[in-house]
């Protein structure tokens, strides 16, 4: 495996313990606000956002990014942030009053944290994510299918073998995940999985809400990504996208508080009332949609391309 795949992989490992570390903090003041809070003029610009207020103000954290770069995922964990952009990945502290990047040492080099490689056993190729299950199961997701291992990496049996899965979530011995058909389901710890939303495209994201779970997925015949969420383990879902713009274009979809918010190719939305309306907060950028991720209180937005 090359440095990009592996640091990929060694990336979405950081992502698990992020997930297992959500939280749904109390719903936020001042919902009306539409501001960027800026602060001078940092060589990197509009790669990535944050905010701390429920999406009132944001901060643009891209200080210390190369000028010009495209983010592609953001991790917090031990009190740091994990970013990839390009082939590299770079941290900095979500605490610093004057937000920094600096280039992480991988893999050769060294300072305070050391990457080395893992799941050495395991030979595909085209790896998307990796996942650890809060039992310890392992899983990673592969554009030929899902492999799993409860023997720490040292052996690995598919379970999925229709097409590519991209990530996984976890909720009450629940899992749910992306795939080439649209989402997936299973309650036997991934030995069995069972397509629960198929609209003849992909699955596109799926996130823990509070209570259940939320995703996007490509419906082929009205050529638009649609929102859902299902309180009941991911058997029933319901749509929230009404008063969202169509689009085929919807990048996220997370939950803050009592707050829902969607990158949109409009700008992040967000929602009060478990997504049956919705409020433009921050328009959109360089006509970019935003990816979200949330950790604690504090919501980062990257802007793509498409999104996705």
């Amino acid at each position: 495996m090359n440095s990009y795949g592996l640091a990929l992989l060694l990336l979405c490992q950081l992502s698990f313990a992020l997930d297992k570390a959500l939280e749904f903090p109390k719903s936020f003041p001042h919902p009306d606000s539409q501001q960027i809070q800026k602060r001078g003029k940092p060589a990197a610009a509009n790669i990535v956002f944050k905010s701390t207020d429920g999406g009132q103000t944001w901060q643009d954290i891209s200080e210390g990014l190369p000028e010009g770069a495209q983010a592609e995922d953001i991790i917090e964990k031990d009190r740091e942030l994990y970013i990839r952009a390009g082939n590299e990945i770079y941290h900095g502290k979500p605490t610093s009053t004057a937000p920094f990047w600096q280039k992480e040492s991988f893999p050769n080099e060294h300072r305070s944290n050391v990457w080395s490689p893992t799941y050495t056993n395991f030979q595909h190729k085209g790896v998307n994510t990796v996942f650890e299950t809060a039992g310890g199961t392992v899983f990673i997701g592969c554009n030929n299918g899902l492999f799993k291992s409860t023997t720490n990496g040292e052996t690995w049996k598919q379970v999925h073998t229709g097409g590519w899965v991209m990530k996984l979530v976890e909720s009450n011995g629940v899992l749910m995940a992306t795939s080439q058909s649209g989402i997936l389901r299973s309650t036997d710890d991934g030995e069995n999985w069972d397509l629960v939303i198929r609209e003849g495209g992909v699955g596109i994201a799926v996130e823990r809400i509070k209570g259940g779970f939320a995703a996007i997925t490509y419906n082929t015949e009205s050529m638009t990504r649609r929102v859902r969420t299902s309180y009941d383990g991911g058997k029933i879902w319901q749509s929230i996208d009404a008063g969202l713009p169509a689009t085929a274009s919807i990048a996220s979809i997370i939950q803050v508080g009592e707050y829902f918010f969607c990158g949109h190719p409009d700008g992040i939305f967000r929602s009060s009332d478990q997504g049956k309306t919705w409020k433009l907060l921050l328009p959109s950028i360089e006509n970019k949609v935003f990816n979200l991720s949330v950790s604690g209180n504090a919501i980062y937005a990257i802007p793509r391309d498409g999104g996705c």
